[in-house]
């Protein structure tokens, strides 16, 4: 079994509604997830987003590139059961906002820019595959889509879940 960053656009009513009923978040997210598995819309359109296994590599470069907002594992806990690999954490609308104007800023070339393979295995980022420098490619295909999903989400000033599955 693998470790999936696991994204939900929500609206600002919705996000009310989670903070006060976790299981209801949950629900929708169970919801969402199974409609988008049918037709797979494009990261714009797209409620529900994954980073797949990527997620610890993207929080290594994030982190590492002082990026201002918490996208990987979220900043404000949810008072959740489990969903996966703990509960889930979430963004404001203002903090998707701040998210989505940085990632347009950045390009993945400058992320992994003076990045050495090794580092990645030293700090034990999931998933252990960091045995050569092409290793570092691995999120690319993945962070323009999240560009463009949390770009989405800002334009409709929307909030994110986030989660580990």
């Amino acid at each position: 079994m693998s470790m999936n960053g696991e994204y939900l656009r929500v609206t600002p009513e919705e996000l009310a509604r989670a903070v006060k009923n976790p299981e209801w978040a949950l629900e929708l997210a169970d919801e969402i997830q199974d409609a988008q598995e049918e037709n797979e819309p494009a990261p714009a359109e797209a409620r529900h987003f994954t980073t797949h296994k990527t997620w610890d590599l993207l929080g290594f470069l994030l982190h590492r590139a002082a990026f201002p907002v918490d996208i990987v594992h979220g900043e404000e806990p949810l008072a959740a059961d489990d969903w996966g690999y703990g509960p889930p954490r979430y963004l404001t609308a203002d903090r998707v906002r701040l998210a989505a104007d940085a990632l347009h800023r950045m390009t993945y070339d400058q992320l992994i820019h003076g990045v050495d393979h090794s580092e990645l295995a030293e700090a034990g980022t999931y998933p252990q595959i960091w045995d050569s420098p092409t290793s570092l490619e691995w999120a690319r295909d993945l962070f323009t889509p999240l560009t463009t999903f949390f770009q989405a989400a800002a334009s409709a000033v929307q909030a994110m879940l986030i989660w580990l599955d």
